[in-house]
């Protein structure tokens, strides 16, 4: 089978398939070293680090994961994607109840929102998840240390643990999954009070009158907005650039914005926040065009700060070992997950790549895999993404501006939902769309994308679809 084709990351001839399909397999064995004590040591409990330390320990490798915040799963289930879904899903309930019930003949004196409530029953889940999480450690024999580690070399770990000691971890192979953190604007001091980041934003205190979300390049403060939308918030996102989330597709993305906007949802784009002011009761935002003009104020209770994500990699002292990293502090590595460092590798958000928890799963497999010498297979095309609104949009493969930069002869098939699906307008629901995009001369299938009332659920058809090389016309005479 071919070898994909790799983007460089520097001069070492270091490469990140960000895209590609490959196949192969080392068997190289261990780092060298007979005399450490795991075979094994991974740093960060998130999606790729727990998944790594137990696929690691089924393999039959003594296995270590450090862990600084004592709670396992990382911002993912902690502070991120199992809090807010879970807010999503309450919000939702709240919100068809007020708005969509009477439609079907139920209809109710009042209903309110009890916000601790709501926010116990979040906490409840992410209570739930870690535990679990915890307990799979147990059942594979996984060894749980609690702190913040720091490489003293190649294989020792020191960790500062949470209870105040310290203590070393030494490995054959360290594997350094930590994860993301949020990113901040310049002038911006996020005080998870009035100026919030996602972590803030998913535990507030009462409802917002004015919510603003600056940045809509991404998805999170989008699902956050609708949240609090829900809830009566007057919800507005501010983004420098000319659209929302550049990486979905094109017709698909306008359509998502149009939903959002009925939603009451505003969007200030081609906008700069040139100042942000907290110092009186709320918060007042100093705005200009993205070109320059005249600067106006916009107010604000709260203002949620989502520009993006950035690889946490702080007071790992990778410099002390000589792990190389890029302009933007993501850690260099090969196809096999390996740093410039022999033994020492590197996966989930750390790495270029989307940083989204299945792909960070993956990697941690992978990883792990690779280290025991076992063939690997992976195709980053095939990481699907969802956006968890309602409606939902999920996609998987190829954007419509992916093919045509490709140079690629395809073809479109789409269907809004309004005019094609029976189920759509039986449920009362009918916004959304399905796109599918395929290679003109073979049919076969290049992408898909998905906007709809459970995309994400619909979206691993379209998956199988592709990893499987269907053809358009095997999908439509398939009898679902």
């Amino acid at each position: 089978m071919a070898m994909a084709r790799r983007t460089l990351l520097s001069s070492k001839n270091l490469y990140y398939n960000s895209s590609k399909y490959y196949s192969f397999s080392l068997n190289r064995g261990f780092a060298s070293g007979s005399d450490e004590e795991n075979d094994v040591v991974v740093i960060g409990g998130g999606p790729a680090g727990y998944v790594a330390a137990i696929k690691a320990a089924q393999l039959g490798l003594k296995t270590t994961c450090i862990d600084k915040r004592g709670t396992l799963g990382g911002t993912s289930v902690n502070v991120g994607s199992i809090p807010s879904k879970a807010l999503l899903h309450s919000s939702h309930m709240y919100h068809e109840a007020t708005h969509s019930f009477a439609n079907h003949g139920l209809e109710f004196s009042s209903v309110e929102v009890d916000l601790p409530t709501m926010m116990a029953q979040k906490d409840r889940a992410v209570s739930d998840l870690t535990k679990g999480i915890e307990g799979l450690f147990k059942k594979n024999k996984v060894n749980y240390v609690k702190g913040y580690g720091k490489f003293l070399s190649p294989s020792e770990i020191k960790v500062d643990t949470i209870d105040g000691g310290e203590t070393v971890v030494k490995g054959k192979n360290i594997i350094i999954a930590t994860g993301s953190d949020v990113k901040g604007l310049p002038g911006i001091t996020i005080d998870e009070d009035k100026i919030v980041s996602s972590t803030g934003a998913l535990a507030l205190k009462k409802i917002p009158k004015k919510l603003v979300v600056i940045g809509a390049g991404g998805y999170i403060g989008l699902e956050i907005g609708c949240i609090w939308g829900r809830l009566g918030s007057e919800v507005t996102v501010v983004e420098f650039a000319p659209q929302i989330v550049p990486s979905m597709d094109g017709e698909v993305r306008r359509q998502f914005q149009r939903t959002l906007e009925k939603q009451k949802m505003k969007f200030m784009l081609k906008t700069k926040v040139v100042s942000v002011d907290s110092s009186g009761d709320g918060v007042k935002l100093t705005l200009e065009p993205a070109a320059g003009g005249d600067q106006t104020v916009l107010e604000a209770d709260v203002v949620l700060v989502s520009a993006g994500r950035t690889p946490f990699t702080a007071g790992l002292q990778l410099d002390k070992i000589g792990v190389e990293t890029d302009k933007v502090g993501r850690i260099l590595v090969n196809e096999s997950f390996a740093t410039t460092v022999p033994g020492v590798y590197a996966i989930g958000d750390v790495i270029p790549g989307p940083m989204l928890a299945n792909k960070a799963m993956g990697d941690g497999v992978a990883c792990v895999e690779f280290i025991a010498g076992k063939e690997v297979q992976l195709d980053y095309d095939m990481v699907p993404w969802v956006v968890f609104t309602h409606p939902e949009v999920a996609s998987v493969g190829k954007t419509e501006e992916q093919v045509k930069a490709l140079g690629v002869s395809y073809s479109v098939r789409k269907s809004p939902l309004v005019t094609n699906l029976s189920r759509a307008k039986a449920i009362y629901y009918a916004e959304g769309l399905l796109k599918i995009l395929a290679e003109k001369e073979t049919d076969k299938i290049l992408g898909v994308h998905i906007m709809a009332p459970n995309a994400g659920d619909l979206i691993h058809e379209a998956l199988k679809a592709l990893q499987l090389g269907t053809s358009g016309e095997d999908l439509a005479r398939a009898w679902f």
